[in-house]
Protein backbone atom coordinates (compact mmCIF):
# COMPACT_ATOMS: atom_id res chain seq x y z
CA UNK A 1 0.00 0.00 0.00
CA UNK A 2 1.02 3.31 -1.07
CA UNK A 3 0.63 6.35 1.99
CA UNK A 4 -0.12 9.70 0.54
CA UNK A 5 -0.71 11.43 -1.15
CA UNK A 6 2.52 14.52 -0.35
CA UNK A 7 0.34 17.30 -0.35
CA UNK A 8 -2.18 15.97 1.37
CA UNK A 9 -4.22 19.15 3.79
CA UNK A 10 -6.37 18.21 6.90
CA UNK A 11 -8.51 20.49 8.30
CA UNK A 12 -10.14 21.09 12.10
CA UNK A 13 -12.10 23.64 13.67
CA UNK A 14 -8.36 24.87 15.34
CA UNK A 15 -5.58 24.14 12.99
CA UNK A 16 -5.00 23.16 9.63
CA UNK A 17 -2.37 21.13 8.41
CA UNK A 18 -1.56 22.10 4.94
CA UNK A 19 1.80 21.14 2.32
CA UNK A 20 4.98 22.80 3.93
CA UNK A 21 6.19 25.36 1.47
CA UNK A 22 8.96 28.34 1.56
CA UNK A 23 6.20 30.90 1.62
CA UNK A 24 5.65 29.96 5.13
CA UNK A 25 8.99 30.60 6.45
CA UNK A 26 8.75 34.14 7.71
CA UNK A 27 5.95 32.93 9.86
CA UNK A 28 7.36 30.17 11.12
CA UNK A 29 10.67 31.63 11.65
CA UNK A 30 8.80 34.10 14.19
CA UNK A 31 7.28 31.70 16.11
CA UNK A 32 10.68 29.51 16.71
CA UNK A 33 11.89 32.89 17.64
CA UNK A 34 9.02 33.97 19.66
CA UNK A 35 9.26 30.61 21.71
CA UNK A 36 13.28 30.07 21.22
CA UNK A 37 12.58 26.84 21.06
CA UNK A 38 15.81 26.03 19.03
CA UNK A 39 17.98 26.94 22.70
CA UNK A 40 16.35 23.60 24.75
CA UNK A 41 19.11 21.29 24.08
CA UNK A 42 17.15 18.35 24.04
CA UNK A 43 14.97 19.19 20.63
CA UNK A 44 15.82 19.98 17.35
CA UNK A 45 13.55 23.13 16.51
CA UNK A 46 14.59 25.39 13.57
CA UNK A 47 16.26 29.05 14.79
CA UNK A 48 14.49 31.12 12.93
CA UNK A 49 18.19 31.84 10.70
CA UNK A 50 18.05 28.06 9.84
CA UNK A 51 13.90 27.95 9.24
CA UNK A 52 14.82 28.03 5.44
CA UNK A 53 17.26 25.51 5.73
CA UNK A 54 14.97 23.03 7.66
CA UNK A 55 12.12 23.73 5.08
CA UNK A 56 14.85 22.88 1.99
CA UNK A 57 15.54 19.61 3.78
CA UNK A 58 12.44 18.39 4.84
CA UNK A 59 10.21 19.42 1.02
CA UNK A 60 13.83 16.94 0.03
CA UNK A 61 12.23 14.03 2.31
CA UNK A 62 9.30 14.53 0.84
CA UNK A 63 10.53 14.50 -2.77
CA UNK A 64 12.31 11.31 -1.99
CA UNK A 65 8.44 9.73 -0.42
CA UNK A 66 10.16 9.64 3.18
CA UNK A 67 8.31 12.08 4.39
CA UNK A 68 4.72 13.96 4.14
CA UNK A 69 5.35 17.51 5.94
CA UNK A 70 2.78 20.18 6.81
CA UNK A 71 2.52 23.92 8.09
CA UNK A 72 0.41 23.90 11.16
CA UNK A 73 -2.02 27.08 10.68
CA UNK A 74 -3.52 28.34 13.49
CA UNK A 75 -7.42 29.28 13.48
CA UNK A 76 -6.42 33.00 12.55
CA UNK A 77 -4.38 31.35 9.53
CA UNK A 78 -1.29 32.36 10.55
CA UNK A 79 1.68 29.37 10.88
CA UNK A 80 2.16 28.87 13.99
CA UNK A 81 4.20 25.25 13.54
CA UNK A 82 5.59 21.97 11.46
CA UNK A 83 4.80 18.71 11.79
CA UNK A 84 5.37 14.85 9.56
CA UNK A 85 4.44 11.93 8.59
CA UNK A 86 7.69 9.93 8.59
CA UNK A 87 9.19 6.80 8.74
CA UNK A 88 6.70 5.47 6.90
CA UNK A 89 6.33 2.21 6.42
CA UNK A 90 4.11 1.44 2.92
CA UNK A 91 3.81 -2.53 3.25
CA UNK A 92 2.45 -2.67 6.76
CA UNK A 93 1.10 0.07 7.19
CA UNK A 94 2.45 2.00 9.57
CA UNK A 95 3.74 5.72 10.14
CA UNK A 96 5.68 7.90 12.39
CA UNK A 97 4.36 11.46 13.45
CA UNK A 98 6.98 13.41 14.39
CA UNK A 99 9.45 16.61 13.91
CA UNK A 100 6.59 18.04 15.51
CA UNK A 101 7.04 21.80 17.39
CA UNK A 102 4.85 24.87 17.92
CA UNK A 103 5.26 28.29 18.74
CA UNK A 104 4.52 29.62 22.62
CA UNK A 105 1.15 31.18 21.13
CA UNK A 106 -0.20 27.75 19.89
CA UNK A 107 0.76 26.07 23.26
CA UNK A 108 -1.59 24.84 25.72
CA UNK A 109 -4.53 25.38 23.90
CA UNK A 110 -6.67 22.56 21.62
CA UNK A 111 -4.68 23.29 18.27
CA UNK A 112 -2.05 20.34 19.15
CA UNK A 113 -4.50 18.30 20.47
CA UNK A 114 -6.52 18.77 17.00
CA UNK A 115 -3.69 18.04 14.90
CA UNK A 116 -2.73 14.93 16.30
CA UNK A 117 -6.53 13.78 16.19
CA UNK A 118 -6.48 14.77 12.28
CA UNK A 119 -3.45 12.92 11.72
CA UNK A 120 -3.96 9.66 13.76
CA UNK A 121 -7.50 9.69 11.96
CA UNK A 122 -6.15 9.86 8.61
CA UNK A 123 -3.49 6.96 9.24
CA UNK A 124 -6.07 4.66 11.02
CA UNK A 125 -9.28 5.51 8.89
CA UNK A 126 -7.70 6.27 5.30
CA UNK A 127 -4.29 4.23 5.37
CA UNK A 128 -5.44 1.05 7.58
CA UNK A 129 -2.19 1.73 9.09
CA UNK A 130 -1.50 -1.15 12.27
CA UNK A 131 -0.11 1.60 14.36
CA UNK A 132 1.45 4.76 14.37
CA UNK A 133 4.48 5.59 16.36
CA UNK A 134 5.93 8.50 18.23
CA UNK A 135 9.50 9.05 19.52
CA UNK A 136 10.76 11.84 21.57
CA UNK A 137 13.98 12.66 23.70
CA UNK A 138 13.84 10.65 26.86
CA UNK A 139 14.45 14.05 28.79
CA UNK A 140 11.89 16.06 27.02
CA UNK A 141 9.66 15.39 29.88
CA UNK A 142 6.69 17.99 28.14
CA UNK A 143 7.15 16.00 24.73
CA UNK A 144 6.35 12.79 26.97
CA UNK A 145 3.47 13.89 29.15
CA UNK A 146 1.96 15.44 25.75
CA UNK A 147 2.24 12.24 24.02
CA UNK A 148 0.80 9.92 26.86
CA UNK A 149 -2.18 12.49 27.09
CA UNK A 150 -3.27 11.34 23.62
CA UNK A 151 -3.17 8.08 24.67
CA UNK A 152 -0.53 6.24 23.35
CA UNK A 153 1.37 3.75 24.83
CA UNK A 154 5.12 4.20 25.99
CA UNK A 155 6.96 1.09 23.74
CA UNK A 156 10.21 0.96 25.31
CA UNK A 157 13.55 3.34 25.42
CA UNK A 158 15.61 2.88 22.32
CA UNK A 159 19.05 3.74 24.46
CA UNK A 160 22.13 5.97 22.75
CA UNK A 161 19.91 6.23 19.37
CA UNK A 162 20.91 9.35 18.01
CA UNK A 163 23.60 12.27 18.17
CA UNK A 164 21.80 15.79 19.13
CA UNK A 165 23.52 18.90 17.39
CA UNK A 166 25.68 19.37 20.62
CA UNK A 167 27.37 16.22 20.05
CA UNK A 168 25.13 14.28 22.99
CA UNK A 169 23.67 11.09 22.64
CA UNK A 170 19.94 10.99 22.52
CA UNK A 171 17.55 8.49 24.30
CA UNK A 172 14.51 8.06 22.40
CA UNK A 173 11.19 7.13 24.07
CA UNK A 174 9.37 5.39 21.64
CA UNK A 175 4.76 5.01 22.24
CA UNK A 176 2.51 3.90 19.76
CA UNK A 177 -1.23 3.55 19.43
CA UNK A 178 -2.20 0.79 17.21
CA UNK A 179 -5.07 -0.05 15.41
CA UNK A 180 -7.37 -1.73 18.02
CA UNK A 181 -7.11 0.97 20.35
CA UNK A 182 -7.92 3.98 17.92
CA UNK A 183 -11.74 3.88 18.79
CA UNK A 184 -10.61 4.44 22.66
CA UNK A 185 -8.01 7.14 21.81
CA UNK A 186 -10.20 9.17 19.41
CA UNK A 187 -12.73 9.11 21.86
CA UNK A 188 -10.45 10.57 24.33
CA UNK A 189 -8.76 12.88 21.79
CA UNK A 190 -12.59 14.28 20.57
CA UNK A 191 -12.87 14.84 24.65
CA UNK A 192 -9.92 16.75 24.49
CA UNK A 193 -10.79 18.87 22.03
CA UNK A 194 -14.54 19.54 23.08
CA UNK A 195 -14.45 20.14 26.87
CA UNK A 196 -14.31 23.19 28.53
CA UNK A 197 -11.39 25.33 29.10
Amino acid sequence: MSLGPAALTLTGNHVRLVPLHMDHRDALAQASEAGQLHRLWYTTVPSAGGMAAEITRRLALRDAGAMIPFTQVDASGTPVGMTTYMNIDHDLPRVEIGSTWIGPTAQRGPLNTEAKRLLLGHAFEVWDCEAVEFRTHRLNLQSRRAIERLGAQLDGILRAHMRMADGSLRDTACYSVIRSEWPTVRAHLDWLIEKPR
